[in-house]
């Protein structure tokens, strides 16, 4: 069971794929681009498939045919619309107590 900090880290990191996921061309890129390994991306990914938030689909195309291009679903929208809600609060709380500080220091040193 995921708590506390751990839940942020989770959810950030969610919202992180979620905002990548269709812009990007591959797992390994998408590891790259956020800097953690692709083990990490393959297991959120197929947790977000697994909730029907994020569709993956092969490339017919292609000679690999185990690559996919992973698409949100309306779900998927609906998650990352309120992961991202959930995060400009965070940072919003994060802000208003730097500026506090801020003021207490700028009190201090006058």
């Amino acid at each position: 069971m995921i708590k506390g900090n751990d839940t942020l880290q989770h959810e950030e990191l969610t919202l992180n794929i979620l905002r990548n996921i269709e812009n990007t061309p591959s797992q390994k890129s998408l590891a790259k681009n956020l800097e953690i390994s692709v083990g990490k991306v393959n297991y959120v990914l197929k947790a977000l498939v697994d909730k029907g938030l994020v569709k993956a689909e092969n490339f017919y195309q292609n000679k690999q045919k185990n690559q996919y291009k992973y698409l949100l679903t309306k779900e998927g929208f609906s998650e990352k619309l309120s992961l991202t809600e959930k995060f400009i609060e965070k940072k919003k709380k994060e802000y208003d107590a730097l500026r506090k500080e801020l003021e207490i220091l700028k009190e201090l040193n006058e």
